[in-house]
């Protein structure tokens, strides 16, 4: 029974990253798959969605997923959007590929 319940979420797993990557492929934007799936389950759906639309995923995002040092990067995001930082100004500091 414990070989039949590991077997079907295996398979819930390979459907859950690689039916996306096909509805992307459909649609012609390219994007999506496990990336994609990762995007958006670690980062939320605006990094998520930002991704599939051709958009990189910055540094200070994968830094998240670095145990003792995601509260370094959280702090660091939470500084900027308390002075007030848009995505335009990240955009002109960072380049267009991030944001």
């Amino acid at each position: 029974m414990k070989k039949l319940i590991a077997g079907l979420m295996v398979g819930l797993m390979v459907l859950a990253v690689t039916a996306p990557a096909a509805d992307a492929a459909a649609k012609g934007a390219g994007r999506g798959g496990f990336v994609g799936f990762i995007a958006g389950c670690c980062f939320g759906i605006r990094s998520g969605s930002a991704f599939n639309d051709g958009k990189e995923i910055h540094f200070r995002e994968w830094c998240r997923l670095i145990p003792y040092v995601n509260i370094v990067f959280a702090i660091w995001d939470g500084v900027d959007g308390a002075k007030g930082t848009t995505t335009a100004d990240l955009a002109s500091q960072y380049g267009a590929t991030y944001y």
